[in-house]
């Protein structure tokens, strides 16, 4: 019930968020209420009166300020690899979310099952094959992977606001479309803290065209995948014929453009973040080809036809950017 409220309402709250409504002005109030709750639990961590745990590896943090999908998890992906070139052994972070798992924190593999560890997880490790625990306690989590692994850096996919676990470097990751829309906090616009954080940290990596101060990140893959066969065809391939588009993400309409921007006329079905698809979920005939995100293919995977494929996608980034997060593990930790 709780879901399909949210469901409901991620739309309208989006629309007011991102544009201009009336509601905005109405949630205000608790929009105030909001920052002073955020404002207070972070002065406790300030002033040590809450310490948060430091960890025996250096932890760097990719986070946002804002609700919803900005780019983080591919940004983690390319940082693994990045460090893995440079010298060092990753372990990662996720809180696993919509996983359903009994008990935490879980360790992920490329095998798990993205029901019980979540979806970006599973991404995560089959992309990276770094040893990766999950967990909403990002501590006990970071602690279980160093007792499983002999990683000698840890990244947090998400996690900026979670201040219990100590952290020697902070990306923030920035929608280059959407920014932080209205500029308000929860629940009248969609930021989890206010504009002013991004002055706090390390680096700023913008998902498009970037601002003064910040480092771009650009999308890129031109490749599909069956998920039936492992058939690797070209985007191009597609056809001239309506295909049916799938995303289950923060935010939908980035892929949708990407995919239009290749010349495909979409059938574009956007679906709730982290949802848990079912066989009915998307009704095609079998002759329909169906194209959807990594994150979707991982749980569609039991319900798929011979037409339905993903699209992997990795990122770009300056050289640049991954030589400063090296200099600032080097500060931290030389």
């Amino acid at each position: 019930m709780a879901n399909e409220l949210k469901n409901k309402l991620q739309p309208v709250l989006e629309k007011a968020w991102y544009g201009k409504t009336g509601l905005t002005q109405l949630l205000r109030p608790l929009s105030w209420l909001f920052i002073a709750i955020v404002s207070v639990r972070r002065l406790l961590y300030k002033l040590n009166i809450k310490k948060p745990t430091k960890l025996s590896v250096p932890v760097i943090i990719v986070g946002n300020l804002t609700v919803g999908g900005t780019g983080k998890t591919p940004l983690v992906i390319w940082l693994a690899a990045f460090l893995k070139s440079s010298g060092y052994k990753p372990g990662i972070l996720s809180r696993g979310y919509s996983g359903k798992a009994s008990h935490w924190p879980q360790q992920v593999r490329p095998d798990a099952d993205p029901v019980m560890v979540g979806d970006e997880a599973v991404v995560i490790s089959r992309r990276t094959h770094c040893p990766m625990a999950v967990g909403p306690d990002r501590v006990a989590a970071g602690e279980a992977l160093l007792k499983h692994s002999d990683c000698d850096v840890i990244l947090s996919d998400d996690g900026l606001q979670h201040y219990a676990l100590h952290r020697d470097v902070e990306i923030l990751v920035i929608d280059g479309v959407r920014r932080f829309g209205n500029g308000f906090c929860l629940p009248a616009g969609p930021l989890r803290e206010r504009q002013a954080r991004k002055n706090e940290v390390d680096c700023m990596v913008t998902n498009g065209i970037a601002a003064q101060g910040e480092y771009s990140m650009a999308y890129h893959g031109t490749e599909v995948i069956n998920l039936l066969s492992g058939e690797v065809r070209e985007l191009s391939e597609m056809g001239k014929n309506t295909i049916t588009a799938v995303a289950g993400i923060g935010n939908p309409d980035r892929f949708f453009n990407y995919l239009r921007s290749h010349g495909l006329r979409l059938d574009a079905r956007a679906f709730p973040d982290h949802f848990h698809y079912g066989k009915d979920s998307i009704m095609v005939s079998d002759d329909d080809i169906v194209l959807m995100t990594e994150k979707d293919a991982v749980k569609c995977q039991r319900y798929a036809k011979p037409n339905w494929w993903y699209v992997p996608v990795d990122v770009e980034l300056p050289k640049e950017f991954g030589l400063e997060i090296v200099d600032l593990l080097g500060k931290h930790h030389g």
